[in-house]
């Protein structure tokens, strides 16, 4: 089925889909409320809206692109909105995979890559990121959360494409869609030293466009950033010695500075692959809160690591994400352990993608004069001239073969 349109590991996947969307949608778009209410008020004229949106309603943490994009169920009833939401939302998950298993074949073009094994790589990866997808498209009905991953998935691939301008108008309409995308900033250093500075621009204005009108026309929109929410007792603060039974004031920042942190050093080790999952990493380590929801950032982060950041052919990190972070939430009964758990997956996670050593890691940046070549982290040789194919591992013999 190489030549078809639609791929078997794209049929599988769509299937497996419309099941889970059939599973949860009976309880689904528990959240959904929240972005009627904010796209109403955005585009009202009276008081607590417009520009005052924020001011007035700091629980509205939503950035005004997904408030925008909610705009378009308006039309429609509330149930047959939320529903059409709900799926439309859905099939973003599924053009993410086909996105990552593209940009994960554009990567490595030219080191004779399996692209059969590389399918089969996003189809087992992808039975465990549907769930998850789910889980924040449909049962919370998180238009801001799905967008703000979807234009990162866009940057990720413009990033490999070696596209400065595209990484960052994407990486912009991320933080546009829901702030805490900041942390995925630094995808930019990934690419070459001279075009950072335009990427840059591309970012800031499009990021001061959307958000600058707000705390310019009511200075009290500062207060959202001071919202805070319940120090649940099955979040990892605990187990960081934070009892505060609501958000700390420094917590936000941390988050930021930590995702930030951790995204830049995978950049310097030549490991921008995993710069989402330690973004999301963050998020979770530090959040005051348990949503479930929270689990598809992370879900993405596997995704991308297990698909570009290393060429096995079991994505585990995708399994080991859903069965910590998804099954233990169903399975273990004290909020303790389960925080626990949710602290040894980001420790355990971050210090592998950062330090374990991986043959299969390729030298240079994308879209710089060696992103193209052989060259195995390890210190191995640059191709020149052409690219030059590293050793094959068993499970990645080269196959001609239509990527996606």
């Amino acid at each position: 089925m190489s030549g078809l349109p639609v791929r078997r590991h794209h049929a599988l996947l769509l299937l497996w889909t419309v099941l889970w969307f059939l599973i949860v949608e009976p309880s689904g778009g528990v959240s959904w409320h929240y972005l009627r209410q904010g796209e109403q008020l955005l585009f009202a004229s009276g008081e607590g809206g417009g520009l005052s949106l924020y001011a007035h309603h700091p629980e509205l943490q939503i950035g005004p692109v997904s408030l925008a994009a909610a705009r378009l169920f308006a039309p429609f009833s509330d149930r047959v909105g939320q529903v059409l939401a709900e799926g439309t939302m859905s099939a973003l998950g599924l053009v993410m995979l086909v996105l990552v298993g593209r940009t994960a074949a554009w990567y490595y073009r030219g080191t004779g890559t399996n692209h059969r094994r590389l399918q089969q790589r996003i189809l087992i990866a992808g039975l465990a990121f549907i769930p998850m997808w789910v889980e924040v498209s449909v049962r919370f009905g998180h238009l801001d959360d799905v967008l703000a991953l979807f234009f990162t998935t866009l940057a990720v691939q413009a990033l490999v494409r070696n596209k400065p301008a595209g990484v960052g108008i994407f990486l912009a309409l991320a933080v546009d869609s829901k702030p805490w995308a900041i942390s995925f900033l630094p995808l930019v250093f990934a690419l070459p030293r001279p075009v950072w500075l335009r990427t840059f621009a591309w970012f800031s204005g499009l990021v001061a466009i959307a958000w600058l009108p707000f705390y310019l026309g009511n200075l009290g929109s500062l207060a959202a950033a001071k919202f805070t929410i319940p120090n649940q007792p099955a979040s990892s603060l605990r187990w960081l010695g934070v009892s505060d039974p609501a958000t700390p004031w420094w917590d936000r920042p941390a988050q930021f500075a930590v995702g930030l942190g951790l995204g830049t050093l995978a950049v310097r080790r030549g490991r921008w692959p995993a710069v989402v999952l330690l973004g999301a990493n963050a998020r979770i380590l530090l959040d005051p809160s348990v949503y479930t929801y929270y689990t598809a950032s992370i879900l993405l982060g596997t995704l991308l690591w297990d698909a570009v950041g290393q060429r096995r052919l079991v994505p585990w990190w995708s399994w080991i994400a859903l069965a910590s972070l998804y099954g233990g939430t169903l399975l273990i009964p004290s909020d303790s352990a389960r925080g626990l758990v949710r602290l040894a997956f980001v420790v355990i996670s971050t210090a592998y993608v950062l330090l374990w050593p991986t043959k299969q890691q390729r030298r240079g940046r994308p879209g710089s004069a060696d992103s193209g070549r052989g060259g195995r982290g390890g210190g191995g040789r640059r191709g020149r001239g052409r690219a030059a194919v590293p050793a094959q591992r068993s499970d990645d013999r080269p196959l001609a073969a239509t990527p996606g």
